[in-house]
């Protein structure tokens, strides 16, 4: 096949943890052609998707790790798959990334995760279309509510809708001296609306990244471990990563959102969980592949191929 990636720049990527080189080099091994481009890369001319696109080698080593070719315009639609792994944040510019994917998508190519879900899934708010399985939550712009909140479940997360790797997170007791002070900030003066939930004590065993490959869960997931006093788990604010085997629980979880994500036409997902509740739906770009794989001898890139290359069968 022909794999189009839209991805952060490769440069820079942390061979040891990018869940993306880990796809690439599956993809590399399975003997597909691989092209590079950036987000600014992609532009629609006379109504068709196009791209700025460098070929691509990868080398599962430290260097080179890449090699790219000159970028060349070319139409999106010459690929049988576009994965869509750049990062948050969740921006205008990544609305208007997707609605070039989207016309790639009618003219032919599978971009995996579906466009309109990764505009209509945001990841915080995506799971409370599940509430059997989270804690109380709540999502608003309003001081006076999340007060309200507070003083009812006494300990609380508060978050913002559009963080990623644990940016913004606050945990604030009720009676507190910087609630005002921190909503005011999250909310942007009342303006913005934020999530808070309960506080989850089982957190200090870790929140755990299940992924998810078209419905199905990887057997292994990734606890984060706060560490250091810390509340939050994920790695980029220096979380341990842990991998296990999932739970029953985890997977009666799994069983109840995975059809909803292959509704969606989301391939590849990470959930969060702490304890037996579901805080995320992570459909941008998940990661924790590498530290699986280290872990446990997966090859959880290679489970993403099996479905990609039977595309005939998803799509």
């Amino acid at each position: 096949m022909r794999v189009l990636v839209i991805m952060d720049p490769i440069q820079q990527v942390n061979l040891k943890k990018d869940s993306t080189m880990a796809m690439l080099w599956v993809a590399s091994r399975r003997g597909h052609q691989l092209g590079y481009a950036q987000q600014q890369d992609l532009y629609i001319d006379q109504g068709k998707a196009f791209g700025l696109v460098s070929a691509l080698q990868v080398f599962e080593q430290q260097v080179p790790h890449y090699q790219l070719a000159e970028p060349k315009k070319q139409s999106l639609a010459d690929y049988d798959i576009i994965l869509m792994r750049k990062d948050p944040p969740f921006d205008m510019n990544f609305v208007y990334t997707t609605y070039v994917l989207e016309q790639a998508e009618r003219e032919g190519a599978w971009v995996v995760n579906k466009p309109q879900s990764l505009r209509d899934c945001n990841e915080k708010l995506f799971a409370t279309q599940f509430p059997e399985l989270q804690v109380p939550t709540l999502v608003t712009s309003q001081h006076i509510l999340i007060r309200e909140f507070i003083d009812t479940h006494q300990d609380v997360i508060v978050k913002p809708l559009d963080g990623m790797g644990g940016a913004g997170i606050f945990r604030l007791s009720a009676g507190g001296p910087n609630i005002g002070s921190t909503l005011e900030m999250l909310t942007v003066l009342g303006t913005v609306p934020i999530m808070a939930q309960r506080y989850i004590p089982e957190i200090v065993d870790g929140d755990k990244r299940i992924l998810m490959v078209h419905g199905e869960p990887v057997p292994y997931c990734l606890a984060r471990i706060p560490q250091n006093g810390e509340v939050r788990g994920n790695l980029a604010a220096g979380g341990l990563g842990e991998a296990r085997p999932l739970t029953e629980k985890d997977r009666e979880i799994a069983k109840k959102v995975g059809p909803f994500l292959r509704e969606k036409g989301l391939v590849f997902v990470g959930l969060d969980v702490i304890g037996e509740y579901v805080t995320e739906i992570n459909v941008t770009s998940p990661t924790c592949i590498r530290e699986i794989d280290a872990q446990f001898g997966t090859s959880i890139a290679d489970l993403l191929f099996d479905v990609l290359e039977n595309k005939k069968n998803y799509v």
